[in-house]
């Protein structure tokens, strides 16, 4: 039963993704900052990956999470991490970006299912 309740905590989507892919979302209702953090980190070419590193750790890290979206072109950058993480919650979604079209091959989440498939 404590399992069920800590799902129904997990309220907020937290993404990390360039910015089109973020003003899109906080303009659909994504964002949420208080005091101490927000729900998103705005990544471009000066970002370093020990930062991008870091948000994916803390947002996965953080009981108030369902989903985690990520650009997948920013998944790439980090992707030793992005394939380790293995847990159901928050959720890991890689999404597409306006520059960036979404590549199956590279996604680890579909990776992981067709290998259950046997695909």
């Amino acid at each position: 039963m404590a399992a069920h309740t800590s799902f129904k905590d997990r309220t907020l989507i937290t993404v990390i993704g360039d910015e089109d892919s973020i003003t899109g979302l906080l303009l659909a209702g994504v964002g949420h900052v208080n005091e101490h953090q927000k729900n998103f980190l705005v990544v471009d070419s000066k970002t370093q990956i020990s930062t991008i590193e870091a948000a994916f750790q803390e947002f996965t890290e953080r009981k108030d999470v369902a989903i985690l979206l990520i650009n997948q072109h920013i998944a790439e950058k980090i992707r030793p991490t992005v394939d380790r993480y293995q847990q159901a919650f928050p959720t890991l979604l890689e999404i597409p970006s306006k520059d960036h079209p979404y590549d199956p091959e590279k996604d680890s989440v579909l990776k992981r299912v067709q290998k259950l498939f046997g695909e």
